[in-house]
């Protein structure tokens, strides 16, 4: 089955609603493949006929299926070096490789990179990239960091040499990729890079799609001792992440790794354990905010008086998504007013009650993502 009969299958069956932005951009990601399938048939190698694919670039708001439709090109591409993996998880291996690359002797180097001349570690990097995956498929790419942005141009140019495919998605048009950002003019070659080399497909469907699941359900669940609070708060999951995969997201905040086990696209899945109990700090509750569009957060405990560090980081962790305007999904022991009565900044609990019950209103969803 292709990607285009795997489509119209789920549009069948209900799994997903009939969208003609979707459709047009299943289209395109059907011609890409195609296009792929083509460069690499025997005779066309051998006639040296081989086209230049460079790829594709799906951007529009949030909720318009960008990442669902990304997993179903990656499923039925016809390539066995590919990966599916976040931008920033992938710049933090670029990262790895430079630094490889400028801390290795040249006997290190060689072992690692092959045989390069000269100190420029961006050739030797692609070289190893290229190796492992001749199609890349990163999904919400979003430049915030200065040195992915001094990076990238000159990178994708190695990438694409060496016949590498991209395809990405994004809540932004490329001309608006690293906006307002510190030297921003050694980034725009990377645009013009994409906007020349790269189909550019804009989903901008009349329906959030993950909005339209959350809307009239409930986000605010508890007991966790109720099996039907337990099953409504999976079955919502499940619902709001239907025709996408989980994967490991790894986000890089001040040099130090965080790994969240659970991820779907714009959506993270964790345990309070995973999040609060866990020496998590404000950094990274923002990293987190700036990541996700949808958090499921599960357990999360009445908490005793000597839990004063966990109702603080829950405090940072509230904060972060609300200011964020991130949408939160929480299975919990009780009402958000029973979860820190008292103790060290239980007043202070006292703004995150609130802020909980706002965000389980209509209008914090439709504000909010």
């Amino acid at each position: 089955m292709g990607i285009r009969s795997e489509y119209k299958s789920l549009i069948k069956s209900g799994e997903l609603t009939p969208d003609a932005a979707q459709k047009a951009a299943i289209q395109e990601l059907f011609k890409l493949e195609r296009r792929i399938r083509m460069s690499r048939s025997f005779w066309r190698l051998l006639l040296g006929l081989r086209p230049r694919v460079y790829g594709m670039y799906l951007w529009g708001p949030p909720g318009r299926g960008k990442s669902m439709m990304m997993d179903l090109f990656f499923k039925h591409v016809r390539l066995k070096a590919k990966r599916r993996i976040h931008f920033h998880a992938f710049m933090a291996e670029v990262h790895h490789l430079i630094k490889l690359w400028r801390e290795g002797d040249a006997k290190t180097r060689k072992i690692n990179f092959g045989t390069h001349k000269g100190d420029d570690p961006i050739a030797p990097a692609a070289k190893v990239i290229a190796r492992d995956a001749q199609l890349l498929c990163f999904d919400e790419l979003q430049v915030t960091d200065i040195a992915d942005a001094m990076i990238l141009g000159r990178l994708f140019e190695a990438l694409f040499a060496r016949k590498v495919v991209l395809v990405a998605t994004s809540n932004r048009p490329p001309d608006d990729l690293y906006k307002n950002g510190l030297n921003r003019d050694l980034f725009v070659p990377f645009i013009e890079m994409i906007k020349q080399r790269c189909e550019v497909v804009e989903v901008d469907g009349p329906k959030d799609f993950r909005l339209d699941r959350l809307r009239g359900h409930q986000t605010y669940f508890f007991p966790t001792t109720d099996p039907q609070a337990r099953d409504a708060f999976d079955a919502l999951w499940a619902d709001m992440t239907r025709g996408m995969g989980e994967r490991e997201a790894v986000l890089t905040v001040n040099e130090r790794k965080v790994h969240l086990a659970r991820t779907a696209g714009p959506m993270l899945r964790a345990s309070f354990a995973e999040l609060c109990v866990a020496n998590n700090g404000p950094a990274d509750y923002l990293a987190i905010a700036e990541r996700f569009t949808t958090v499921f957060i599960a357990d999360v405990p009445v908490l005793s008086p000597d839990k004063r560090n966990e109702a603080r980081r829950f405090v940072g962790l509230i904060d972060a998504l609300y200011e964020a305007k991130t949408r939160a999904v929480i299975l919990a022991d009780a009402e958000p007013e029973q979860l820190y009565p008292k103790g060290d900044g239980a007043f202070e609990f006292e703004r995150t009650v609130s802020r909980l019950e706002e965000m389980r209103s209509e209008d914090y969803l439709n504000s909010a993502g």
